[in-house]
């Protein structure tokens, strides 16, 4: 969400908005849990300011229209549309509204939009099970679709193993599993959820780097990991950029998705992470060109969608204007 968007939405609702989103400041916050629930606290302050179909249907579009500005071609959005049914007259309405919103940024942005169903470790699992049959009726490939089935919140909260039944309705619809893992805990909690719930793409993942042996069988089977470096420092995971194992996890062969997570609350968007790719991290042209197709590979892409990408990231790699590399195409 846009932080102007925020400020009109909560003017609009009447609803007054805690101090530090209100003054749209950059959060940096511990990794324990009065951190996280300090940052859970802003997010949903934030998501409380989203109480209709407009509401809903702009903030998809200006989420796509901000990605295409940056040189993004293929973004998958991640909601729990839990959060909005209460507004909008249920879980159905409100994920055809995003769904029909995705659609229809796409043809206005060319920044193509899908959907990752994403359900909450603070819930009970039967309601993960929910979700997960509700996306997996409206699973697709393409835009205007749900092409993932995510697990979010807190890793500290719930039995990852108890959410296995959810990721196997997803599994068998087609969609990709992708919950976060590997963040606030670490290479043992990669390796619980790999036993459990079988991801196609982890959520961070960054921790794996802590133990070769983990991250050795990431690689081995091909998971991807979604890495997005403002966000581990700002939840105190790591003390700053330089320090997020990039260059370590890449080295060892793993399939990074580079991301902004949620720029709201974090600050910087995609643009930034390429920067921080190169300028903390050493990266040059052909690393972020092989970085942003190694995003591409991990989307749920199309197989035309994602040629063409590769392609038009070859171009960028063979132009005189690849400086900076931040204009890569990425998820």
């Amino acid at each position: 969400m846009r932080p102007s968007t925020l400020l009109e939405l909560a003017q609009q609702h009447r609803i007054r908005l805690p101090a530090t989103l209100s003054s749209q400041a950059m959060i940096t916050l511990s990794a324990d849990e009065r951190g996280w629930f300090r940052f859970q606290r802003l997010y949903d302050a934030a998501r409380a300011c989203v109480r209709t179909p407009g509401d809903m249907r702009r903030i998809v579009l200006e989420a796509a229209a901000d990605d295409a500005a940056e040189g993004s071609r293929w973004l998958e959005l991640q909601v729990d549309p839990t959060s909005y049914a209460v507004h909008v007259g249920g879980l159905t309405p409100a994920l055809e509204i995003v769904l029909q919103a995705a659609r229809d940024a796409t043809a206005l942005t060319g920044t193509a939009v899908a959907v990752v169903v994403a359900a909450s470790r603070i819930r009970h699992p039967l309601d993960a099970r929910t979700l997960a049959r509700l996306a997996a009726r409206y699973a697709g490939e393409g835009a205007g679709t749900v092409v993932g089935f995510g697990l979010s919140n807190d890793e500290r909260r719930g039995d990852t193993a108890e959410f296995a039944a959810a990721f196997d309705i997803a599994r068998a619809a087609g969609l990709a599993c992708v919950p976060h893992s590997g963040e606030l805990l670490g290479p043992g909690h990669v390796e619980q959820t790999l036993r459990t719930l079988h991801p196609d793409r982890l959520g961070h993942g960054v921790r794996s780097g802590e133990d070769p042996r983990v991250l050795d069988r990431l690689v081995r089977h091909g998971v991807a990991l979604e890495v997005c470096p403002t966000s581990n420092v700002s939840l105190g995971v790591y003390p700053d950029l330089n320090r997020v194992p990039l260059r370590q996890l890449v080295s060892a062969g793993a399939t990074v998705a580079l991301g902004a997570d949620d720029p709201l609350l974090f600050g910087p968007r995609l643009t930034a992470q390429y920067r921080s790719a190169r300028e903390d991290h050493g990266f040059d042209d052909e690393a972020l060109a092989a970085l942003a197709k190694s995003s591409v590979s991990a989307s749920r892409a199309p197989a035309a969608t994602k040629r063409d990408l590769h392609a038009a990231i070859d171009d960028w790699l063979l132009s005189d204007t690849a400086e900076p590399a931040a204009q890569a195409l990425a998820m």
